[in-house]
């Protein structure tokens, strides 16, 4: 299918074309698919679907979930189209490619727009089990919502583009990695395809290996609790198990959650946080230093004086090496780039010791590289005309044999050792395929360092040639047109090299000699679990699963596990039965276990009643079921009313576990089962003598339909306790009166003799509890729908005096058993942790969720007594449950009435729990007070503009500019000269957006978007005014004092000496891309990026720009060298215009409109950024997509 027929019509402005795609003509099994989503910010349902399209001879379809799936990004899948009508067993290996392709800006290159899409790009085998996959955090919706990004058009739209290559081998779906290669993969769990990959390469090191197998570990280690166990048993499963090997215990044991699953890290720093962990775990054990041993080299910085005798050396270790990409062809082009001598002259030179300053030169020269040489590929940089993240696509070659010996040993010292023989055989290339937002990782490896190389991908292992794991990898190719180039987004972007010197030692035998006992047996013990379930999976469709519940299990459990209802089913075994097997048989197989015999089992089925109880049905099973299939019992609906009336819930054909609750009927009701038998069954008489025996001897006595089984609990009010009773099987028609003495004979030496007693009946728990106390008088048959019937519970307390309830402990709190369950129902376990360690849990609390806010703080304080005496400085973050973190920002004082307003949550995966985690933070003032204050960052800076301090001010909030200053000085001290002014004024983004008066309130001061600033006043510029005085309309100084009303001496005489006609301007530094300014015309409007500190500089009427550039040099204590390189530019409604030395500045400013902004007028100084500070957009871009911001930890 042509690409043409494929694409979805653009929409108006939509710029540009997307870039070719590789090969899609020359192969049928491979195309692309390109649509235009309208109306993006209106899109209103959760999910968009493309139209269908095809590739392969396959239907597909994109979903789209606009607000996220469950998560704080736009989510992002392809999908089978026809998986409802597809025929059983279908499936299709495919690997895809999916972009979300920003608006082309203007005189945007192809190479600058391609470096933003966002590119993900994953391999799948979709099937009737998963016939969708993709990225759930393609993209944060902070980076869709930010229009700098340009992800959604200015026309509302967004363009997502998918390159898809399907598999047309038969035997993909069941390809076997061991047999076809002698290796197995690992399984990705979510994101985990770069861990997957250093995994392999760390494994096919045998030395390495080795050294894992050998780190002491016991039997009674759990793996998942113990990294050195974990790693050992990844490893060995490696290496025996028949297919892919999963990584859960490892992820466990580094302290990892689900939610880290599916944040994809950097490999380099996983690499280099692994490894260091790794050391720690190895010390004091006989494998200590391995990770030395194998990665660690050495390098030496030096700076050698020209002319005099003078030298300085600094030695510095290093696992692995971070190779510059960028304008360099291979792999010697970086070594000649990482050696290269810097030359310190004229403003630069070196101050030596003793000799003052120097020309020099400085450099890194190795002492010597280690036997397994690590080379990190800097794909990823900082894009300063950007602001942004980029990968860097260009080729990059790196050979099979590295000579690093070559150019007479240039990379090594004199001293280095001249016996070894830097000669190393590539043994991994580790490939990202995607762009700086994400991607997917996979390994070439070549085990024996000669022979065949193989490819690592998640699950799935190929042999590969050299051409597919080297050449295929330097990235795009050069030598075309640029118009023309091939995008390629998958290269190298880790290299790992092996000395052939040290060749023997490293790819070493390791054999079940190095392999402790207890880890072959661990694996024996799992492999035959692993067996056993998928056995069980096989025949799964000739068994149903069977709960049985019994008396037993229902005392065990309430009072303990459970409060409300029965049983908790899931703590019942589950046994697998034959669905052919008859009730009847059924029945003997529970004769054989619990020696209980069939005409003594009565079975009743459990239910959902519609108000969300889960009690026995109306009537058991009787002897009408004894011919049926435990299949069809499990099948079997129930519609009809409930026990008393309450309604079941229309049950569906269930194919979960049948569950059945065992009542042992009594030896005297099965005696009397034979005198009861023609009353029990209309068509008993019918019966033959030898059919009578059958049944009396297999079948319990049935029960009538104007007899109801009532199941009782106990309540005791002295010590506050709950347990199960029984069951009673009474007439429709009875009261409780009438049952006092059974009541008493179940209950036992729960009641004593004569003891009177309550009675509540136990009806629902949730949403909502109700338990009402009953009538003794009234027959439980009476009162409709609330009529009490089988299944239904009774709960039973003792009545007790308040003086014997005084006399047991003197401390209860529930006399009743309503009291009680609400108790229960409203308790809560609430684990708090500091919000500084989000992950250590610190204070376990047993709190209600009806306990208000300040009983919360309250209970928190006592538990972190004595370090916390005063609750009110406590302050709570809610908890977000997906993630295992804290969830946006800290409650206010009283800011949620309840604990369980606390614990609630919004989104749809975390509505189906509730939480049991806060976190808190102890503050240095009460809550409340600092509620009333206005906190914010605020930067003093020295004359030169550069920052000195960052200052937390807080002040009242109906605070002025005057207020925060006189905080400020205070904190500030010495820092500020006497008797000098302060300006107060807000930046962002480089630029001057505010200047504060002193009467200026601050209501919308937010420093997590402004960043505010403060200075001194020069003296020659307090004409101009500060933030402290107020001007009047003569410019002069109406407040001349400053806080304790002394005089300002300096501002009157300076405000007399200044010349009328001097201005004072804002001064920005800039640069610009070099591309777009090819031309006068072109650099006038082309973009400018601002950086550093701006300033507030006063010019005279008559100071021409070179004066202007002497004074600002010695303003900013430039040096000179540099400053030569600088432009000055005049800015005004978005035009720059170069500015001639000799012409006076001033009559440009003259008339400008005095304004901040995009229609500000402004002194411009042009000149590369020497420290440039990431914007908060850059680091985004760094972290967004595919990456997380969180740094790689592993907490085990």
């Amino acid at each position: 299918m042509s690409e043409e027929a494929m694409d979805v019509v653009m929409t108006a402005g939509q710029t540009g074309d997307p870039p070719p795609l590789r090969d899609v003509a020359e192969d049928p099994n491979e195309g692309s698919f390109r649509w235009v989503v309208s109306g993006w910010s209106h899109i209103r349902t959760s999910t968009v679907r493309s139209e269908t399209f095809t590739i392969g001879g396959f239907n597909w379809r994109l979903l789209i979930y606009p607000r996220g799936n469950s998560q704080d990004a736009v989510s992002v899948y392809l999908a089978a189209a026809d998986a409802d009508t597809l025929p059983y067993g279908w499936s299709q290996f495919a690997t895809f490619a999916l972009t979300v392709e920003p608006e082309r800006r203007t005189r945007e290159t192809d190479d600058e727009w391609r470096a933003r899409f966002i590119t993900k790009e994953t391999p799948h085998h979709f099937d009737g089990n998963q016939n969708d996959w993709g990225f759930s955090q393609f993209a944060p919706l902070r980076e869709m919502d930010d229009v700098e990004n340009g992800l959604v058009a200015s026309d509302n739209t967004v363009t997502v583009s998918i390159k898809v290559r399907v598999k047309k081998d038969a035997s993909a779906w069941n390809y076997n990695s061991r047999k076809e290669t002698g290796f197995v993969g690992l399984k990705n769990q979510g994101a985990t395809c770069y861990m997957n990959s250093l995994l392999q390469t760390l494994f096919h090191v045998p030395y390495f290996r080795k050294a894992v197998y050998h780190m002491p570990t016991t039997e009674q280690e759990e793996p998942t609790a113990s990294i050195p166990l974990a790693l050992q048993s990844l490893f060995y499963k490696v290496q025996v198990a028949p297919t892919a090997v999963a990584t859960k215990d490892l992820t466990r044991s580094f302290g990892w959650d689900a939610y880290d699953s599916f944040l994809q890290h950097d490999v380099q720093e996983l690499n280099r946080v692994l490894c260091e962990r790794l050391e720690e775990k190895m010390k004091g054990t006989s494998v200590e230093g391995t990770i030395d041993k194998l990665f660690q080299g050495h390098t030496v910085n030096y700076i050698n004086c020209c002319d005099v005798q003078f030298k300085s050396e600094r030695k510095e270790a290093f696992l692995d090496l971070q190779l510059d990409v960028k304008g360099c062809d291979d792999v010697y082009a970086s070594f000649d780039k990482y050696v290269e001598v810097e030359k310190m002259d004229g403003d630069n030179k070196y101050r030596a010791e003793g000799f003052g300053l120097q020309d020099a030169d400085k450099g890194v020269l190795f002492t010597e590289f280690p036997p397994v040489l690590q080379l990190h590929l800097k794909r990823f940089e900082y894009d300063f005309n950007r602001d942004a993240m980029v990968k860097i696509n260009d080729r990059y070659a790196f050979p099979e044999t590295l000579d690093l010996d070559s150019g007479d040993r240039k990379y090594l010292t004199a001293e280095a050792d001249h016996t070894v023989r830097n000669l190393y055989k590539l043994h991994s290339v580790l490939v990202h395929s995607g762009g700086v937002n994400g991607g997917h990782y996979y390994a070439f490896i070549r085990p024996t360092l000669s022979g065949d190389w193989f490819k690592f991908d998640d699950e799935r292992v190929t042999k590969e040639d050299a051409k597919n794991a080297i050449d295929d990898n330097f990235g795009e190719g050069f030598g075309e047109e640029k118009k023309n180039r091939i995008p390629k987004f998958s290269n190298a972007y880790m290299l790992v090299y092996v000395r052939d010197s040290d060749k023997a030692q490293i790819v070493c035998d390791t054999g079940e000699q190095d392999i402790a006992p207890h880890l072959v047996q661990r694996l024996k013990r799992e492999q035959e679990d692993k067996d056993r379930r998928a056995k069980d999976k096989a025949e799964a469709h000739l068994f149903v699963d069977v709960k049985l519940t019994t008396v037993a299990e229902m005392k065990s459990q309430v009072g303990s596990d459970i409060f409300f209802d029965l049983v908790d089913q899931d703590l019942i075994t589950t046994e697998r039965t034959p669905k052919e097997r008859t009730f009847a048989e059924y029945k003997q197989s529970v004769f054989a276990r619990t020696g209980v015999p069939p005409n003594r089992q009565r079975y009743w089925k459990f239910v959902n009643r519609q108000n969300n109880t889960r009690r026995p049905v109306v009537l058991p099973l009787s002897f009408l079921d004894e011919d049926t299939t435990i299949e069809m019992l499990r099948d079997q609906k129930y519609a009809s009313s409930g026990g008393g009336g309450r309604q079941l819930r229309n049950e569906h054909v269930n194919h979960g576990p049948l569950k059945l609750l065992l009542e042992v009927v009594s030896l005297e009701e099965s005696v009397a089962h034979a005198e009861t038998l023609e009353d029990d069954y209309m068509d008993a008489r019918a019966f033959s003598k030898h059919e009578r025996a059958l049944i009396l001897k297999t079948v319990a006595p049935a029960l009538r339909e104007t007899n109801v089984n009532i199941h009782l609990k106990f309540y005791d009010p002295r010590n506050e306790t709950l347990a199960y009773l029984g069951s009673l099987t009474v007439h429709m028609d009875s009261t409780v009166d009438s049952l006092a003495d059974k009541i008493r004979h179940l209950a036992g030496d729960n009641l004593r003799q004569n003891e009177p007693f309550d009675a509540f009946e136990e009806i629902k728990h949730d949403p909502d509890l109700m338990v009402d106390r009953i009538d003794f008088t009234k027959p439980f048959s009476s009162g409709g729908g609330d009529a009490i019937g089988s299944g239904d519970i009774l709960v039973i307390q003792p009545i007790c005096s308040v003086a014997e309830l005084l006399v047991h402990g003197g401390s209860v709190q529930f006399p009743d058993a309503d009291q009680f369950l609400a108790h229960v129902k409203d308790r809560q376990r609430v684990v708090f942790r500091e919000l500084k360690n989000p992950r250590d849990d610190k204070v376990t609390l047993d709190l209600t969720k009806s306990m208000s806010y300040d009983d919360v703080c309250v209970s928190l304080a006592n538990a972190l007594a004595p370090a916390v005496t005063d609750p009110s400085t406590l302050r709570l973050t809610m908890h977000n449950a997906y993630s295992n973190a804290p969830k946006g920002p800290p409650l206010g004082f009283r800011g949620v009435e309840t604990l369980c307003d606390a614990l609630a949550f919004t989104t749809r995966v975390e509505s189906k729990k509730k939480s049991d985690v806060l976190y808190y933070e102890v503050l240095d003032m009460p809550l409340p007070e600092l509620e009333r204050l206005k906190s914010f960052r605020v930067g003093f800076h020295s004359g030169d503009t550069k920052r000195v301090v960052v200052v937390e001010v807080r002040v009242p909030i109906d605070a002025n500019t005057r207020d925060v200053l006189r905080v400020l000085r205070v904190k500030l001290g010495a820092k500020v000269g006497a008797g000098k002014k302060l300006r107060f004024f807000e930046t962002f983004q480089s630029k001057i957006y505010k200047v504060f008066p002193w009467d200026k309130t601050l209501d919308d001061v937010n420093d997590q978007y402004w960043v505010y600033r403060a200075e001194e006043v020069p003296l020659d510029e307090l004409r101009f005014g500060d933030s402290e005085g107020v001007l009047n309309a003569d410019g002069e100084a109406k407040d001349e004092s400053d806080e304790n009303g002394n005089q300002n001496q300096n501002q009157t005489q300076t405000q007399t000496q200044a010349a009328d006609g001097d201005l004072l301007i804002r001064a920005y530094h800039f640069y610009r891309d070099e591309a777009s300014c090819e031309t006068p015309a072109s650099a006038e409007t082309a973009h400018c990026s601002h950086f550093g500190d701006p300033f507030f500089f006063k010019i005279g009427a008559t100071e021409t720009v070179f004066e202007v550039k002497k004074r600002v040099r010695a303003k900013l204590s430039v040096p000179d060298a540099e400053f030569r390189k600088w432009a000055f530019h005049f800015h005004a409604l978005g035009k720059t215009t170069p500015l001639v030395d000799d012409e006076v500045l001033a009559p440009y400013f003259a008339s400008r409109k005095d304004a901040f902004g995009q229609n500000e007028s402004y002194l411009g100084l042009e000149h590369p950024d020497l420290n440039p500070r990431k914007t908060a957009v850059a680091m985004r871009a760094a972290a967004g997509g595919g990456y997380d911001q969180r740094a790689v930890k592993i907490y085990g």
